[in-house]
């Protein structure tokens, strides 16, 4: 009785492990069609499927919401999760470039991407434990990580949540320790977090006016075919909702996350931003303050702005291999 028992466990364990693994969606039957990319360029598909092994999978939160999440590739999992109003569609040439080598993953945050939309949630911290909750689902017990823009501050929340057992390496792209200033705040404090607005109010109001600003004018500066690729391909499968999506705005806004960049981060940590960033000086800042951590400054000629890794991402992709490797 006990031998039927032990056998029966073992079937059922094979069934769960395997069954998570054959509900896996090749991305072009997701998405329900091909794409052609406008730009052809050497070493990168010249249509969806020619990347083979991209597949986009799904799973559901311990609070009921339905998370999509993108992956392709083999090797050591790595896991980027996107900023604000980004999806997994953007990192499409991020994952090409790293698929041999790495078992990608990258999460559409709630209210993004092909993700669910939920009124509920809208706390980083709540963003943080969705990224707990992906790797659990996934079986991950170690990955490298790389948080761009509120992706940043969501690993910020995760490693003051949950500190930094399971990450190998982690890697900021171009995120201000605090979005906003205080009013106790010198001027020399206000550039070391890298403050963007003094109130919520402000940078939604940036964010939603039509009003120009820099990172605005780089994001409609399609001068990369790299770029114009990745976008291309995100706005013809994504609708997002902007209602849902600026709900998480107020809280993303209002954290200060220098005590934990300062005093809990203890693995090798690399950030990257460049010239065109509003907040070189946070992200000199950031550097400083995590020991042994690497800074890479792409200068305005390597597209060294707020979304250098899709604008650039060939180069992006060897720095980040170097750092992971080394």
């Amino acid at each position: 009785m006990k031998k039927i028992t032990i056998v029966w466990l073992m079937m059922s364990l094979f069934v769960v492990l395997f069954s998570s693994r054959v509900m896996a969606a090749p991305a072009v039957d997701v998405l329900g069609q091909d794409y052609t990319f406008p730009n052809k360029i050497e070493g990168l598909p010249e249509k969806l499927t020619d990347f083979k092994g991209l597949e986009i999978n799904s799973f559901q939160t311990s609070d009921g919401v339905k998370l999509t999440y993108w992956e392709a590739g083999s090797g050591k999992p790595l896991i980027f999760i996107p900023g604000w109003s980004a999806n997994g569609a953007e990192y499409i040439n991020v994952m090409y470039l790293l698929r041999e080598g790495y078992h990608v993953y990258v999460l559409d945050p709630r209210n993004q991407g092909l993700s669910e939309n939920v009124d509920y949630g809208m706390r980083i911290s709540r963003y943080a434990m969705d990224v707990k909750e992906l790797t659990d689902h996934l079986g991950i017990k170690s990955a490298n990580y790389c948080g761009w823009s509120m992706g940043a501050s969501v690993m910020w929340s995760y490693i003051d949540l949950f500190g930094t057992k399971g990450i190998n390496k982690v890697v900021f792209i171009d995120e201000p320790p605090s979005i906003l200033s205080r009013p106790s705040w010198t001027e020399q404090e206000c550039l070391n977090a890298g403050v963007v607005a003094d109130t919520p109010e402000q940078l939604i109001h940036s964010f939603t006016s039509g009003e120009s600003n820099l990172l605005l004018e780089r994001f409609m500066a399609i001068d990369s075919p790299y770029f114009a690729n990745s976008e291309g391909f995100a706005r013809s499968f994504i609708k997002s909702d902007m209602n849902y999506m600026i709900l998480i705005m107020f809280n993303h806004a209002s954290n200060d996350w220098r005590d934990v960049i300062s005093k809990k981060i203890n693995v090798p940590t690399a950030i990257f931003t460049g010239e065109y960033s509003h907040n070189l000086t946070g992200q000199r800042w950031t550097q400083s303050a995590i020991p042994n951590s690497t800074l890479y400054v792409y200068s305005k000629a390597e597209q060294g702005d707020h979304f250098l890794a899709f604008k650039n991402p060939v180069k992006f992709t060897k720095d980040l291999r170097e750092f992971l490797e080394k």
